[in-house]
Parts: structure tokens; sequence; C-alpha cells
């Protein structure tokens, strides 16, 4: 395979300051990216703004002989960040990647937790990947080229104690990949999901030091350079940690058809253990298919003639 490079590619890695953004930023510009690192300089937790981070990581590149640009637009600001993008393309021609990186953390029980930080991580995570990725996308449209990259978590996948804000923020991600991945085919725009498992600001209290050197971030960086590559894929959730790699698919079991009196809360619940039974399970290419899926089988249940044309 030939090696995968970013010559004359221009990226915007959002969150790139410390961490794994930080690492996807170093990795990007290694194999010749522009890039522009965007951070808003905070702490875990949103606090302390100061874009010092962002032109830290910028000195790093240009060290090593690459392009670089700090920005410290909040992405919960649209119009800061239009700017950012303005500013972008006037430096560099254009913008073809877009890693979502940007988070922070408000952990706490549901029943403990504030509204306010609540609505402030969705803002972050999944308000903020949909105004980068807004401000970008026409232009990707208008040049028929784009590479975005959402950042879920396995809080999102498959949740966790205390995370109630950062795991609903995590899954929104990913419906919103679902559907851009669709509207930006036609214009060669390819959507996908990261969801790493790796040693940063949000995990150092978490893991022994041991578990951390696995999780570096680094070791996840790999994942995302594919992810946003020239022949990557699209609508792909890739798990990532300690240089491991996984697809993570949200499946539908084949299901069971209930009529006449089956069709009550009690045939459900009667059906469980068939509802729920994984063999033979599907991924659903949209939503349609999962309409046609159901409209299929209901006929076939009541002896009834397929509601398509279909072999």
């Amino acid at each position: 395979m030939n090696p995968i490079r970013f010559d004359g590619r221009t990226a915007i890695v959002t969150g790139a300051g410390a961490g794994l953004g930080r690492s996807h930023a170093l990795g990007l510009a290694a194999r010749g990216a522009n890039v522009v690192v965007n951070d808003l300089g905070v702490a875990a937790d949103g606090t302390a703004k100061g874009s010092r981070a962002a032109h830290a990581v910028v000195e790093e590149i240009r060290a090593a002989g690459g392009h670089a640009i700090a920005s410290g637009a909040d992405v919960t600001d649209f119009e800061q960040v239009r700017a950012m993008v303005r500013d972008a393309i006037a430096t560099y021609g254009a913008i073809d990647i877009l890693v979502n990186n940007a988070g922070i953390l408000r952990d706490k029980t549901f029943a403990k937790m504030e509204m306010d930080d609540f609505h402030l991580v969705l803002d972050v995570h999944l308000v903020g990947s949909a105004n980068c990725t807004k401000a970008v996308w026409n232009h990707m449209v208008e040049r028929e080229y784009g590479r975005i990259v959402m950042t879920t978590s396995a809080s999102g996948m498959y949740g966790n104690f205390g995370q109630s804000n950062y795991g609903a923020a995590k899954a929104g991600v990913v419906g919103l990949m679902n559907v851009l991945a669709q509207e930006g085919m036609r214009k060669n725009i390819r959507v996908n999901t990261l969801a790493p498992t790796a040693a940063t600001r949000m995990t150092e209290g978490l893991l022994t030091p041991d578990v951390l050197d696995l999780l570096a971030p680094e070791t996840i960086t790999p994942g995302l350079l594919a992810l946003v590559s020239e022949d990557a894929p699209t609508k792909l959730i890739l798990g990532a940690g300690a240089g491991c790699f996984a697809e993570i698919r949200i499946c539908e079991t084949p299901g069971v058809a209930l009529h006449d009196e089956a069709l009550s809360p009690e045939g459900v619940m009667a059906s469980l253990a068939a509802i729920r039974d994984p063999e033979g399970q599907d991924v659903m290419e949209n939503a349609f298919s999962q309409t046609r899926k159901y409209a299929r089988m209901a006929a076939a249940a009541r002896g009834l003639p397929l509601p398509w044309n279909e072999v």
C-alpha cells in the first residue's frame, strides 16, 4: 500500500492543544498537511480559557518543518467558528479535513447534575461538532472533496455511570455522522467517527500508570489518519485504543412480526427472547431500510403480497 500523505491538504483539528487533538495535529502535519490547531485552552471541565496550548502545538509543528496556525475559536460559537474557517481558507486556500475532537467533562450522577452542566457538555461535543461541520460543509460541497471525523466515546456507545450529559452528546455525534455520510456521499465528502480509549486529561485519574502508558494518544492517531485519508471509508465507527482497532456497529436483530391477538403488550413481553436473539442481526443502511424490513415482515406474517417489487 502506498504511504498515506496529506501534502497540499489543510486540516482543522479542534481541541488540539493537548491529548488526542495534539497527537492528531502532529500526525497530520508530519505527513504533509497544513494544520489549523484549534483550542480554547480550557481545563477538562471547560473553565480557564486561553489559547496558549494551541500556540505551543503550532510551535512544535513548525519546529519539525511543518505548517500550522493557531485558533482560539470557541466551537460553541458559530460566528467564531466561521471566522476560523475564513482565516484558514485565506491562509491555505482551502479546507480538506475537519477533525471534531474538542470536548469537556462535567461528570455527576443524573440526580445531582445541574441542567446547565448537561447543556454545556452537549454544546461543546455535539453542537460544537455541528458548528464546525456546518462552517466547512458548503465549501467542501463546492470543491467536491471533504474528510470529516466526529469523536464519540464508549460512554455514548455503551453507557458509563455518572456521564449522562457526555454519553448523550457522544451518542448524538454518531447520529450526525449517519446522516451526513449519506448527504455527502455524492460530493466525495466522507464522514466517519472515531471512538477512542486514550490516556488524556479526562482519563488520567481513572487508570494506573502502566495502563495509561499503553493507551497513549499516539496509539490512536493512526486510525484517525486512515479515516481522513484519500481512500477513507465513510459511515464507519472506528473503535481505537492501545494500537487496537475495531468496527463498532449498531445492529438490529431479525425480530418477530406480531398480529391479531399477539399484537399486544403481553405479546411483546412473551416474545422478548425472540426479539433479542442476536442470530442473523444486521446493520440497517438507512432509516428506510428498517421501514422496508418491517413492512416485508408484516406482509409475510399475514400472507400478503410483498409491499415492494422485490426478488
